[in-house]
């Protein structure tokens, strides 16, 4: 089945691990909107290739606004009961369980520097991973958390369209904006929580969606640039 994307969007379909292949595409100077995806009964796996034309520490809130475009495409798709929460680092939540993640790498990893590329991978868990479901609750899948009538073909082009809309506020200046729907969404703020090799308190974020980490010393920043993967 061929996906339909929107203007200035082009799909590629492969065998292969989308994200790593779409790192590779983006390096060898593809187009920017190039979505790399795999067809998979179990999994759902695309990503997306972007060409920011700002530092690195801004173009990072690409991962937030592909994590709110997620979570609307979702919404529009599945039964209203289903709720849908994103971890900073990228973890998607359906129902309160792990079910998928957001990936993300670029062409460097100097927070001041304009990356030449920059790519956000998703990968989503459809069928239960084990036998026994009841042994991991802290981990799910899409269809066990009543979402069996979503297409995964038409959940990925959702994803996009919805994307592009969080594009389109990023481009227009409305960070405010893309901050206030991400804090509706983002689990575990208040909680006790280990990231970075330090353990407190997730306040929050800040203006660039770093994370804000208070334990016993003070408080601690956390870049969003933490989470950047090395590309294969």
């Amino acid at each position: 089945m061929t996906l339909e994307f929107p203007p200035l969007f082009s799909g590629l379909e492969v065998q292969a691990d989308p994200f790593a292949t779409a790192c590779a595409q983006a390096a060898q100077g593809c187009d920017p909107g190039l979505v790399v995806y795999s067809p998979g009964a179990d999994r759902l796996r695309g990503a997306i290739v972007f060409a920011p034309e700002v530092p690195l520490a801004d173009a990072m809130v690409m991962l937030s606004v592909c994590g709110i475009g997620f979570q609307n495409a979702l919404g529009v798709l599945a039964p209203p009961e289903v709720g849908v929460h994103l971890d900073w680092h990228g973890g998607i939540r359906v129902n309160g369980a792990s079910c998928g993640t957001l990936r993300v790498a670029a062409s460097t990893t100097d927070p001041q520097v304009e990356p030449e590329w920059l790519v956000i991978g998703l990968d989503l868990t459809l069928w239960p991973l084990s036998d026994d479901p009841g042994a991991t609750p802290d981990q799910t899948s899409l269809y066990a958390e009543g979402c069996a009538e979503v297409e995964p073909d038409r959940l990925l082009e959702a994803w996009v369209r919805h994307t592009l809309v969080g594009i389109n506020r990023f481009g227009e200046g409305d960070m405010a904006g893309i901050h206030r729907e991400w804090a509706g969404l983002v689990y575990g703020i208040g909680e006790n929580i280990e990231m970075a090799g330090k353990k407190g308190v997730f306040l929050g974020v800040d203006e660039r969606f770093g994370m804000l980490l208070k334990d016993s010393s003070g408080t601690h920043l956390i870049p969003m640039t933490h989470i950047l993967e090395k590309p294969e």
